[in-house]
């Protein structure tokens, strides 16, 4: 099989890490299509096992845990037998997402359901990544409670934050979210420091995940056609932002903020990432 060249394996990871889709992609770079999908499972492969090595024993603070929604083929909602049967992970497809309040590192993601089963799956995975006891806030959805007790025991300070929501009647009603009226804090475990009970980090790299991978803007005809390529997009956007992407505010990479890596990557490391990834594997 005749492969792209490095030069072009950089220029099609740069588009889609800015937010460009595959189609846009193959017209910027003038890769195929095909080579295009094939270079992504290949890098989100790389980039999903990395970063599982890298980010371990992380001594973390605050962090912060939200869910965030997509859908591979259409939304769940419009889900007929015809399409399940035709591909059965076709519905709506939630990505969980941690981050560390303070060097914005964000620790694990799961991609899957909206469920109890993967709220524990994931938060098991987050205790794992961590070196010391944590203050974690979530919203106010039920499973997390027993996810993280499953996963934490007693060993963590744990905090609740709902939003209260109310209508807007001079508002746009489709695409416009709801007014936010107020929030209603609550402690479940620990002594968490209150000052610091927020999901305003998480909830701002919901909109950063939805800027920079075109699979997660709203109204899109961009969406996934594939369970798998939704993950390998998103391993490959938190390979982006951890170690390659210098945060505004931190002026380096949350990686090297958290003292994960020592320098800011490049889109060239990330291919030779992956090409020793595969190449250790043969």
């Amino acid at each position: 099989m005749n492969r792209i060249s490095t030069a072009k394996q950089v220029a099609v990871i740069s588009a889609l890490v800015e937010g460009c889709s595959v189609r846009s992609t193959v017209r910027l770079t003038g890769v195929s299509k095909g080579a295009v999908l094939r270079l992504l499972a290949r890098v989100g492969t790389a980039c999903a096992a990395y970063q599982a090595a890298a980010i371990r024993n992380v001594a973390a603070k605050r962090v912060q845990i939200d869910e965030i929604w997509s859908f591979v083929a259409c939304k769940q909602k419009n889900l007929t037998d015809a399409i399940r049967e035709k591909n059965p992970q076709a519905g709506d497809a939630w990505t969980f997402v941690a981050i560390e309040a303070q060097t914005k590192l964000v620790l694990s993601w799961l991609v899957g359901t909206r469920d109890a089963g993967c709220a524990t799956e994931f938060l098991q995975d987050v205790a794992s990544r961590l070196s010391t006891r944590i203050q974690l806030t979530t919203d106010g959805h039920k499973m997390y409670l027993s996810a993280v007790e499953d996963a934490f025991g007693a060993d963590i300070d744990y905090a609740v934050l709902q939003k209260l929501y109310g209508s807007d009647p001079d508002g746009e009603k489709r695409y416009s979210p709801a007014k936010c009226i107020g929030v209603d804090c609550k402690i479940v475990q620990g002594d968490p420091d209150q000052k610091h009970i927020s999901t305003s980090y998480i909830e701002r790299q919901n909109l950063t995940m939805r800027m920079n991978i075109r699979r997660f803007t709203r109204l899109t005809n961009a969406f996934s056609k594939k369970l798998e390529n939704h993950a390998h997009s998103v391993a490959l956007f938190y390979m982006h932002y951890n170690f390659v992407r210098v945060h505004q505010s931190l002026r380096v990479t949350p990686a090297m903020e958290a003292g994960i890596s020592s320098r800011v990557w490049s889109i060239a490391d990330i291919v030779t990432l992956m090409d020793a990834s595969e190449t250790k594997v043969a």
